[in-house]
């Protein structure tokens, strides 16, 4: 079969996806050389959010891998474990739902906004201690409103990862603190962030870099951790972690000329800079092409 025709079928392919869909395709428009991508990471992966749109949630189906790094390795995640805290929680809990805390909640130890016990928030400004603060106590109150303990949140995280295709990822707690038998991989990770990056407000909370919960003498003023808001252009997310065991670990998220992209490293001591480089790489590589509107049929191939 001659190259031309080739070419026509894939077209032919791609027009018809998109009259169903509607959609933009990421094509590749050069190459570059990944060689010395996240040089010090253990396991990295740069992927595409094929369907990333506001409202629609992905899988791993719809997830595009650019560029990886022992990709399938099953490792410690620390607190980019949170990604999933916020989307169990979401799916379970109004976001004006006011939570009182509990002991159990109060006193973790790691990251934390030094809840007490009686204090009283929403649940929305639990999600962005959650995930600006990184906050292992709010982590716990959620896991305590939603299910009644960390083992049943622990369980409903893990049916979260099998309706996602997450095959290589399981949870023992809602904050990421070291624990056997917790652990997930950079693929897995970058599927679960492409999804979670589809629903409205969990979006809408990892790409704030400043937010101020509570009143009066209550208030606290939480500063994103995740420092690719605020040195990378186009970053809309995603979530930092780090214990001893796990070294640093980093989601980051960006959107330039329709195409969104997500990097994952795990355990790399010099992930800020890596990302920047792995971002930079994809969005070097690709373009975002409208082919079709939605409904239309493209009649003139080559």
């Amino acid at each position: 079969m001659k190259v031309s025709c080739i070419l026509a079928a894939l077209v032919l392919l791609c027009a018809v996806i998109c009259a169903s869909l509607g959609t933009a395709l990421a094509l590749p428009v050069g190459a570059n050389d990944a060689d010395a991508l996240a040089p010090g990471a253990r396991s990295a992966v740069l992927a595409e959010c094929v369907c990333g749109a506001a409202g629609e949630e992905n899988t791993d189906g719809q997830l595009r891998v650019v560029w990886e790094k022992n990709a399938n390795e099953k490792l410690p995640m620390a607190s980019t474990t949170k990604i999933m805290t916020a989307l169990v929680a979401l799916d379970r809990l109004p976001l004006d739902r006011r939570v009182t805390a509990r002991a159990e909640a109060c006193g973790i130890e790691g990251s934390s906004i030094y809840m007490k016990v009686g204090e009283t928030f929403t649940v929305e400004e639990l999600l962005y201690a959650l995930l600006l603060q990184s906050a292992n106590d709010a982590a716990t109150l959620i896991a305590l409103e939603t299910a009644g303990s960390v083992e049943a949140f622990a369980a409903l995280m893990n049916e979260k990862a099998a309706a996602l295709g997450l095959r290589d990822t399981h949870f023992e707690n809602p904050h990421g603190l070291d624990a056997e038998g917790h652990y997930t991989t950079a693929r897995d990770l970058a599927a679960l962030s492409c999804a979670a990056l589809s629903v409205p407000q969990f979006r809408e909370i990892v790409s704030t870099v400043r937010r101020t919960i509570g009143e009066g003498e209550s208030a606290r003023t939480l500063v994103n951790h995740n420092r690719m808001l605020t040195a990378y252009d186009g970053a809309i997310g995603v979530k930092t972690g780090y214990t001893k065991k796990s070294g640093r670990c980093l989601v980051s998220a960006a959107e330039r000329g329709g195409v969104t992209l997500v990097a994952v490293t795990i355990d790399d001591g010099d992930d800020w800079r890596d990302h920047a480089a792995m971002l930079d790489y994809g969005f070097a590589g690709l373009e975002s092409v409208v082919l079709c509107e939605a409904g239309e049929i493209w009649r003139d191939l080559p």
